[in-house]
């Protein structure tokens, strides 16, 4: 619950935020986010009060993958100025990857997942850049 609220706080913070701008185009984006994060916040403290948890929302399980998902998304988003769109989500995507697949690896899936890897990323890319007209860095 304390983490919901947080992240309640930064949607309404990114709201407020979003009233400097002086593109209206670039309201949309992180205006839509924004609403979604107090949204499903909301949902989460409502669930949590209608059915509390012994464990408080941890459960029990690997701390590093948990740790290693949260420096990959907080490398992405620093690095993503300065190295580019491509260069950064594909350390967003190794380091969650790597943090999701609890099974051993081999050549096989290795190669499956860096190939779809590569199409979503471009694809991801195509939707921002092209379709949404997002300017990427």
């Amino acid at each position: 619950m304390i983490v919901a609220s947080l992240f309640i706080g930064i949607g309404l913070i990114t709201l407020y935020d979003v009233t400097t701008y002086s593109d209206s185009d670039s309201v949309v984006f992180p205006t839509f986010v924004a609403y979604a994060l107090i949204f499903c916040s909301v949902l989460v403290i409502i669930a949590s009060w209608l059915r509390p948890s012994q464990d408080n929302g941890f459960g029990s399980g690997d701390w590093w993958r948990r740790l290693l998902l949260v420096a990959t998304m907080l490398a992405c988003g620093f690095l993503m100025p300065v190295s580019g769109f491509l260069p950064a989500t594909a350390i967003a995507f190794a380091g969650g990857l790597i943090a999701a697949r609890h099974e051993g690896w081999d050549a096989r899936s290795a190669v499956v997942f860096a190939a779809s890897g590569v199409f979503i990323m471009a694809g991801f890319y195509s939707l921002f850049r092209f379709a949404l007209g997002v300017p990427l860095p």
